[in-house]
């Protein structure tokens, strides 16, 4: 009697706690793929249970030959860009930048939440490039990939040493986390602030504990992000909050709440931007709905590829991050209310460029 072959199934395994993903996904550029096979020796039960437990975090220090990035985004409100880790342990499962740890041959998933790289030397190129006779001052956001002030930073404290050289020849910044760990720079950015050379942003979610804690493991709880902005304001940062991504039926009935509770902490200003999926993000995302929110996974799908022009995702330029069609113009219009109610700008803060002098580099001493 002829047998029939084993079967070949693609494991999917349960979520961990503390992380965003349990799923190590192939990036797009893996040549080879590798899926579980059932031998009839308990093969898929045993990797059940090694994928149950949760990996430690790896910080992999590296030597960077540059810091700076260029923005060529019209949808970005800065030119200029420095992000001193690349992967975040905070664990965010919509993170736009999980998939730029392709690039280093390592899974957008599992892998960008717990092999974090730490660029080690972020100051000294920072001084270098703003050194240059040809550098002028431009918009520069800190952490506008992966949050600069993720665990980390606390023994690193690379994201302190590269703002003591923006202090230092007065160059403006903004800087935006869910971190409560930017009160440790307070020392720093008030001063800043009295010269309107800095602004920071507070990215909040949601006000549900519980939500956060599946959304976004490691980051600060809702409540301490809320004080953050509190500490942020009573010191004269001018803070405002991100409300992004705005993920349908998810988070986005709390829209208006989530502005309210910012506004009466201190922030002067908010803003929102809608879910992207670019690239392995799409899913991860998805197969975490499944997972928390089975029964909503297709509402919420589908309202976002309304969003996206009928695709999970669009990438183009002017649409990226708001949507298109009605829903996105509703979108919009609530934020414009709420924001108009409660006295808040929509406009990020204007900064003084006016005083930037270049830093003295090994060697060499200022010339004015």
């Amino acid at each position: 009697m002829r047998s029939e072959p084993a079967a070949t199934l693609v494991y999917l395994p349960q979520a961990l706690k503390g992380r965003g993903t349990a799923w190590a996904i192939e990036h797009r550029f893996t040549s080879r793929h590798h899926e579980a096979f059932d031998d009839g020796w308990g093969t898929l039960e045993q990797a059940a249970r090694e994928e149950a437990l949760a990996p430690s975090t790896q910080i992999i220090e590296q030597r960077v030959k540059t810091i700076l990035a260029g923005n060529e985004s019209p949808d970005i409100a800065f030119d200029l860009s420095i992000n001193p880790y690349r992967g975040c342990e905070h664990g965010c499962i919509y993170c736009f930048a999980r998939p730029t740890h392709s690039y280093l041959n390592l899974s957008p998933g599992l892998d960008f939440e717990t092999k974090i790289i730490a660029k080690v030397n972020a100051a000294e190129r920072l001084r270098e490039a703003l050194a240059s006779p040809a550098y002028q001052p431009l918009p520069l956001n800190i952490g506008s990939a992966t949050d600069a002030y993720q665990p980390a930073e606390r023994r690193l404290r690379i994201t302190r040493s590269l703002i003591e050289v923006l202090a230092e020849c007065r160059h403006p910044f903004s800087v935006i986390t869910k971190s409560s760990g930017i009160e440790r720079d307070l020392d720093l950015l008030a001063p800043l602030a009295e010269q309107r050379l800095v602004a920071a942003y507070v990215s909040i979610t949601t006000l549900d504990p519980a939500l956060a804690r599946i959304l976004e493991p490691r980051a600060a709880a809702p409540a301490r992000r809320l004080k953050t902005i509190e500490r942020l304001a009573a010191a004269g940062v001018p803070v405002g909050v991100s409300v992004s991504p705005i993920i349908p039926f998810i988070n986005e009935p709390a829209l208006e709440r989530v502005i309210e509770a910012a506004a009466e902490a201190g922030a002067t200003s908010a803003f929102s931007i809608v879910l992207r999926l670019p690239w392995e993000v799409n899913p991860l995302f998805q197969q975490w709905l499944g997972q928390h929110f089975p029964e909503r996974k297709a509402r919420v799908m589908a309202r976002l590829r309304e969003l996206r022009g009928g695709k999970d995702n669009d990438a183009r330029f002017g649409t990226r991050m708001t949507g298109q069609g009605i829903w996105s113009q509703l979108l919009a219009r609530r934020l414009e209310r709420v924001c108009d109610r409660l006295g808040l700008n929509r406009e990020r803060v204007g900064l003084d460029y006016s005083s930037f002098r270049r830093p003295a580099v090994a060697g060499q001493a200022l010339l004015f």
